[in-house]
């Protein structure tokens, strides 16, 4: 008798909006990642495109993350794969995150990247809606902050959208 194993990308956490799902990141994702995108796709079972990874997203990224992970009072405060779960086959677009856990004032930093063929689309706009709703619904979480470079004008319009979504909670942006 055979026996099954439970394929890895089922024993991950998700997050759904319309169009993504948020898989939030573990240290064995973030192993496969630095392999490469093959290994991505694998454990991620979505096409990872050959762009991959998106700007600002590099090694040292990955390697803060996998501390992040593996501190258990950072654990939920990563980052999640953004993957468009419309097409066929599914497919890798992006990051979205904190920076870490709520501070003593409860703030927490969101980041996020998406790749330049499927950015201007709303997608950084739905994911970080949908992660900012998921922050807030903790007690803890009093302050959503993120910051961005002048030159960025998508990010800053992500930003300027988030204020609107969320007028009556406190996001700053910088």
């Amino acid at each position: 008798m055979a026996i099954m194993a439970e394929p890895y990308s089922q024993q991950l956490r998700y997050i759904e909006s319309k169009r993504l799902r948020l898989t939030a990141a573990t240290p064995k994702l973030i192993g496969e990642d630095l392999k490469g995108r093959w290994a991505l796709a694998i454990a991620l079972g979505v096409k990872v495109p050959a762009s991959w990874p998106p700007d600002l997203y590099d090694r040292n990224a990955l390697e803060f993350a996998t501390r992040q992970l593996n501190n258990p009072a950072e654990r939920n405060w990563s980052f999640w794969y953004l993957v468009e779960k419309q097409s066929e086959p599914e497919v890798l677009l992006g990051i979205c995150g904190f920076k870490g856990r709520p501070d003593d004032v409860g703030s927490v930093e969101i980041g996020y990247s998406v790749l330049r063929q499927f950015q201007n689309s709303g997608y950084a706009t739905e994911a970080a809606a949908r992660l900012i709703a998921w922050a807030f619904s903790h007690p803890k979480v009093h302050e959503v902050s993120a910051e961005t470079l002048p030159h960025l004008r998508q990010s800053i319009r992500v930003l300027e959208k988030m204020a609107l979504l969320f007028p009556a909670r406190d996001l700053s942006m910088v």
